[in-house]
């Protein structure tokens, strides 16, 4: 049996699911910007380095209402 690709395994992740979808994207968006990845890794694209931290449970995606005020 082979491994899943990159995005078969997206796809398999976050099929259906516009929660993981929009959380998957503003950690994409905030690497491209400059943050640290969460997870030890050579990896340098943003979108596999953002997967793992989802797979791993160390992102979580907060609406805005519940933001703190600045």
């Amino acid at each position: 049996m082979s491994e899943l690709t990159l995005p078969q395994r997206l796809q398999k992740s976050v099929a259906g699911s516009f929660h993981k979808t929009a959380l998957l994207q503003k950690r994409v968006r905030e690497l491209v910007r400059g943050a640290a990845p969460l997870v030890e890794t050579r990896e340098q694209n943003p979108i596999r380095i953002a997967f793992q931290e989802m797979e791993r449970g160390l992102i979580e995606l907060i609406p805005e209402e519940e933001k703190p005020q600045m």
